[in-house]
């Protein structure tokens, strides 16, 4: 690669939220671009739009026909990286690539640069880059074989698999190299890709992780994206065509348009129904339906199943607002801003005094005391994974005077660990993976504490049957144990898969 610039910083990054260590994190979005001026400017602006997927690192590469592959990677935020005109000049090009992460398979809480993506590779072809969305479960036997063939690694990312099989694959070009390699690949993996003249999109045979196509200005002389959710097509005015589907490869060209393969065994789709709860933003579409109108739906099902008296129904913000709404539209307890989010509360408290650490949630969000005051509340999550966090905002509401608090919770028991690019405590630290409902009660010392039902969730989500038992239409490991894809990697470190008794 002619050029690859790198940030002088600390390869230790503390968490982007070092107070909300209480949530589930998604850990990459992905984004690319083809058939525009000045393409890093677009993927920018994608990236940005996916921020919430990844906070700690991003990367864009780019194509130009003088200029070549041009590289650039940074720790912290897109726009404290991606916006100066010293930057973005140096990644010219009609086509580019983009990438925001948390910290996947390797080190955790330990990101170097080097793991950082996109990963280039320079092939007998040409070069190409690669992003990648999810988490291979077969990592750590690909690269003890990759090693002892003769591979060198230059990160501790899983991800970086794939640039090495494609490297081995006799095949004849690029796209079919990917193919080949990523056959050998198992778990959940939403790629972009580039070469020097195309754009390549590639979803797991289970479409575990999301990615969508869209369209920049008109069809006869714009240009094409693909990208992890539909929010960061309206950021740069695409138009949304379509979701890639599972097991389908998209390869795009000025030449030829969108072309549309499907190189693995069909299987049923198993997408991550935590998407629909959490990880995509609100203002997203998944499976032609505003992920908006889902929570919403899922917070009256709530409604339905766990039903209480109370005078006000408060979302904890931000991700439990919808399905609050929802809630109080069904039971018809008003709706109210309890709790207040202090917007700003970013990177400045990276390195806080311990007297303010041990202010925890209260830096922030902030109870609304003069409607809390006397009130029995409601407050509505989306999910609750080592129970911390609840703990002590249950203790802010109640110091602000609230006579009683009875949570209710967007989603089922999350009591296993996701394996497929999201980042989950291990097991033993869940909070529902070692108690009962009553026990939880208890120990989050609350009036009342309900989850959602796994039935009642695929119902908001559009399965009016509810769960498939037999064939469930989702991944919902982390609520159910029922892993599609065998964690190989983890059963080798020890990792113990439900049993019938569980």
């Amino acid at each position: 690669m002619e050029s690859e610039l790198h940030v002088l910083q600390s390869p230790q990054m503390p968490p982007a939220h070092p107070f909300d260590d209480d949530k589930l994190r998604e850990e990459c979005g992905i984004f690319g671009v083809i058939g525009v001026k000045d393409a890093a400017t677009f993927v920018a602006l994608g990236l940005h739009a996916l921020q919430h997927r990844g906070q700690e690192a991003g990367g864009i590469v780019t194509h130009d026909p003088e200029h070549g592959f041009q590289s650039a990677r940074r720790f912290g935020y897109v726009r404290d990286n991606f916006t100066s005109a010293d930057i973005m000049e140096t990644l010219p090009g009609p086509l580019a690539i983009g990438h925001v992460r948390y910290s996947t398979a390797g080190s955790k809480g330990q990101t170097a640069i080097r793991d950082v993506q996109p990963f280039f590779g320079e092939f007998s072809m040409g070069g190409a880059a690669i992003a990648h969305n999810g988490n291979i479960t077969n990592a750590n036997a690909l690269r003890r074989e990759l090693i002892e063939r003769g591979s060198i690694f230059q990160s501790s990312s899983d991800s970086e698999c794939i640039i090495h099989l494609m490297a081995r694959s006799l095949q004849r070009n690029i796209p079919e190299r990917m193919e080949d390699a990523l056959r050998r690949v198992e778990g959940a993996f939403s790629v972009v890709a580039m070469t020097r003249t195309k754009l390549i999109g590639v979803r797991d045979p289970l479409g575990v992780r999301p990615l969508v196509l869209g369209r920049i200005g008109p069809e006869e002389d714009g240009g094409w994206c693909l990208s992890s959710e539909t929010c960061a097509l309206d950021i740069i005015g695409a138009e949304f065509i379509r979701e890639i589907a599972p097991g389908e490869m998209v390869v795009i060209s000025a030449e030829h348009g969108v072309e549309s393969h499907f190189p693995f065994r069909p299987q049923p789709s198993k997408f991550c129904i935590f998407e629909h709860v959490y990880f995509s933003r609100p203002d997203s579409i998944l499976g032609g339906r505003s992920v908006y109108e889902t929570r919403e739906a899922i917070g009256r099902e709530l409604a339905k199943e766990a039903p209480v008296d109370a005078d006000i129904v408060c979302p904890v913000p931000d991700s439990g607002t919808p399905a609050a709404i929802g809630f109080s539209l069904e039971s018809g307890i008003p709706y109210a801003m309890g709790i207040i989010r202090n917007q700003y509360m970013g990177r400045t408290f990276i390195e806080p005094t311990e007297q303010i650490r041990n202010m925890g949630v209260r830096l922030k969000l902030n109870v609304n005391r003069a409607l809390i005051r006397g009130k029995r509340v409601v407050l509505v999550d989306d999910s609750v994974v080592r129970g911390t966090t609840s703990r002590k905002i249950k203790e802010m509401i109640l110091d602000a005077g609230a006579k009683e608090v009875h949570f209710r919770i967007a989603s089922p028991p999350t009591a296993w660990p996701c394996f497929y690019g999201v980042d989950t405590p291990e097991r033993e630290k869940l909070l529902a993976a070692t108690m009962s409902e009553d026990e939880m009660v208890k120990h989050l010392a609350v009036d009342s504490l309900k989850f959602i039902s796994l039935d009642g969730l695929y119902r908001a989500v559009g399965e009016s049957q509810g769960r498939n038992s037999a064939c469930p239409q989702y991944c919902d490991a982390c609520f159910s144990g029922e892993y599609p894809v065998v964690p190989a990697d983890k059963i080798e470190q020890g990792f113990k898969m439900r049993t019938a008794a569980e």
